[in-house]
Protein backbone atom coordinates (compact mmCIF):
# COMPACT_ATOMS: atom_id res chain seq x y z
CA UNK A 1 0.00 0.00 0.00
CA UNK A 2 1.30 3.44 -0.90
CA UNK A 3 0.49 6.42 1.32
CA UNK A 4 0.91 10.15 0.74
CA UNK A 5 4.51 10.17 2.05
CA UNK A 6 5.42 7.30 -0.30
CA UNK A 7 3.87 9.20 -3.21
CA UNK A 8 5.91 12.29 -2.32
CA UNK A 9 9.07 10.15 -2.23
CA UNK A 10 8.32 8.79 -5.71
CA UNK A 11 7.68 12.28 -7.11
CA UNK A 12 10.92 13.47 -5.47
CA UNK A 13 12.82 11.04 -7.70
CA UNK A 14 11.66 13.07 -10.71
CA UNK A 15 11.88 16.63 -9.37
CA UNK A 16 14.86 18.30 -7.69
CA UNK A 17 13.90 18.11 -4.02
CA UNK A 18 11.52 16.41 -1.65
CA UNK A 19 10.07 19.85 -0.76
CA UNK A 20 9.23 20.46 -4.43
CA UNK A 21 7.65 17.02 -4.62
CA UNK A 22 5.56 17.70 -1.51
CA UNK A 23 4.43 21.05 -2.92
CA UNK A 24 3.49 19.41 -6.23
CA UNK A 25 1.47 16.62 -4.61
CA UNK A 26 -0.26 19.08 -2.26
CA UNK A 27 -1.09 21.39 -5.20
CA UNK A 28 -2.65 18.55 -7.22
CA UNK A 29 -4.73 17.29 -4.30
CA UNK A 30 -5.80 20.80 -3.32
CA UNK A 31 -6.83 21.64 -6.89
CA UNK A 32 -8.89 18.46 -7.22
CA UNK A 33 -10.55 19.12 -3.85
CA UNK A 34 -11.36 22.73 -4.77
CA UNK A 35 -12.88 21.67 -8.09
CA UNK A 36 -15.03 19.00 -6.43
CA UNK A 37 -16.23 21.50 -3.82
CA UNK A 38 -17.34 23.72 -6.74
CA UNK A 39 -19.23 20.69 -8.13
CA UNK A 40 -16.85 20.44 -11.11
CA UNK A 41 -15.34 17.25 -12.43
CA UNK A 42 -11.60 16.78 -13.00
CA UNK A 43 -10.63 14.63 -15.98
CA UNK A 44 -7.07 13.39 -16.36
CA UNK A 45 -6.99 11.79 -19.82
CA UNK A 46 -5.79 8.21 -19.61
CA UNK A 47 -5.98 8.18 -15.81
CA UNK A 48 -9.59 8.87 -14.89
CA UNK A 49 -12.23 11.33 -13.77
CA UNK A 50 -12.96 12.67 -10.31
CA UNK A 51 -16.53 13.93 -9.91
CA UNK A 52 -19.26 14.55 -7.38
CA UNK A 53 -22.27 12.21 -7.27
CA UNK A 54 -25.50 12.78 -5.40
CA UNK A 55 -26.94 10.13 -3.11
CA UNK A 56 -30.67 10.23 -2.52
CA UNK A 57 -32.15 10.30 0.96
CA UNK A 58 -33.10 6.82 2.14
CA UNK A 59 -34.26 4.84 5.10
CA UNK A 60 -31.67 2.71 6.85
CA UNK A 61 -31.64 0.46 9.86
CA UNK A 62 -29.58 0.76 13.04
CA UNK A 63 -27.86 -2.66 13.25
CA UNK A 64 -27.74 -2.61 17.07
CA UNK A 65 -31.38 -1.76 17.76
CA UNK A 66 -33.08 -2.62 14.47
CA UNK A 67 -34.66 0.85 14.55
CA UNK A 68 -35.37 2.56 11.22
CA UNK A 69 -33.41 5.75 10.67
CA UNK A 70 -33.49 8.41 7.97
CA UNK A 71 -30.26 8.86 6.06
CA UNK A 72 -30.17 12.33 4.46
CA UNK A 73 -29.26 13.04 0.84
CA UNK A 74 -25.65 14.06 0.33
CA UNK A 75 -22.90 14.57 -2.21
CA UNK A 76 -19.98 12.13 -2.39
CA UNK A 77 -16.73 12.23 -4.38
CA UNK A 78 -16.30 9.43 -6.92
CA UNK A 79 -13.54 8.30 -9.25
CA UNK A 80 -14.01 6.58 -12.60
CA UNK A 81 -10.78 5.09 -13.96
CA UNK A 82 -9.80 5.81 -17.55
CA UNK A 83 -9.15 3.19 -20.20
CA UNK A 84 -5.34 3.40 -19.91
CA UNK A 85 -5.48 2.90 -16.12
CA UNK A 86 -7.84 -0.06 -16.50
CA UNK A 87 -5.52 -1.63 -19.04
CA UNK A 88 -2.45 -1.05 -16.86
CA UNK A 89 -4.04 -2.81 -13.90
CA UNK A 90 -5.23 -5.92 -15.79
Amino acid sequence: MMNKADLIDEVAKVVNTKKMAQDAVEAVLSTITTALKANQSVTLVGFGTFKVSKRKARTGRNPQTGESIKIPARKVPTFAPGKALKEAVK
